[in-house]
């Protein structure tokens, strides 16, 4: 390489440190872009409530079907979201420490919950399509996030009684491993409903966006839940990829736009659509 050339690189290598450095050190840049998370969580919080109120009005009779349940938890951890960076520089002042982690992993919990949903949703189909019980299901989807909840919170209680690196470190592997249980089952039960969909004829052009819907929420929820994942092991291990510090605000936003803004904003116009109008009485009986 010519030595002009070579010096150009140089210099432009650094000027791209300084600029990363800029923003990760400024805390001026730190509060605005976590401001700025806060101000798409909330969006996508308000988006949730629309259209959980719009659901409530075209069928209200129906109570709280899993489809309300699941905008309605997705209103909740975008909202509590919001909230947290909102007052972002204020939670990492928190004492003790555990307090912090609490409130920053709690809502991906939540997270978890809402989309194990969507699975369980998609589960109860599938084997009501195959004629096999589907009596198992929701209990094992209430003890499945009762054991992940209760090991995160003994997890948290042994931390708040002894604060040494590694136990961090395994909490946020067993997160790590969460999230990699949630991709598995977006691949097998959005696999198994897509694939079983694709055997029947799909000349109707509901049964088109149905498939094309099962599909595109199955491929955004598997690379969501895998990418948490993969990030959540560099987290636990690497210093530099640490998420739960201010100095990392570029970090930060890269991650919740990944693996949280941009699904739940994807999966929300997807399910945008409304459950049918429930038929209308023509006829009442003489008085």
């Amino acid at each position: 390489m010519d030595p002009s050339e070579a010096s150009i690189a140089m210099y432009s290598l650094k000027e791209s440190y300084s600029v990363w450095d800029v923003l990760n050190d400024s805390p001026i840049w730190q509060d605005r872009i976590f401001h700025l998370l806060a101000a798409l969580y909330g969006l996508v919080a308000l988006v949730a409530m629309v259209q959980l109120i719009r659901i409530q009005q075209r069928v209200p009779e129906y109570g709280w079907t899993t489809q309300k349940v699941f905008h309605f938890l997705n209103f909740l951890v975008n909202g509590a979201r919001c909230i947290i960076f909102i007052y972002r520089r204020d939670v990492q002042q928190l004492t003790p420490e555990i307090a912090r982690h609490m409130l920053l992993d709690l809502p991906s919990l939540a997270f978890f919950t809402t989309y194990a949903l969507l699975v369980l949703f998609w589960a109860e189909i599938y084997y009501q399509a195959r004629t096999v019980s589907t009596d198992g299901l929701r209990p094992a989807f209430f003890i499945i996030n009762g054991i992940v909840y209760a090991i995160q919170i003994a997890l948290w209680l042994v931390i708040w009684w002894k604060p040494i690196h590694i136990l961090v470190v395994l909490s946020k592997v067993f997160f790590a491993g969460v999230s990699l249980f949630a991709a598995l089952g977006f691949l097998l039960y959005g696999g198994r409903l897509f694939l079983m969909l694709q055997r029947f004829p799909v000349e109707s052009k509901g049964r088109r966006k149905k498939l094309q819907e099962v599909g595109y929420v199955t491929t955004i929820c598997f690379v969501c839940f895998l990418a948490r994942c993969i990030m959540m092991c560099f987290n636990a291990f690497d210093k530099a990829s640490n998420l739960d510090v201010l100095e990392h605000p570029v970090l930060n936003f890269v991650y919740y736009l990944l693996v949280e803004i941009l699904p739940s904003a994807l999966v929300l116009f997807i399910l945008r659509k409304l459950p049918p109008k429930r038929g209308i009485v023509q006829y009442h009986a003489i008085r």
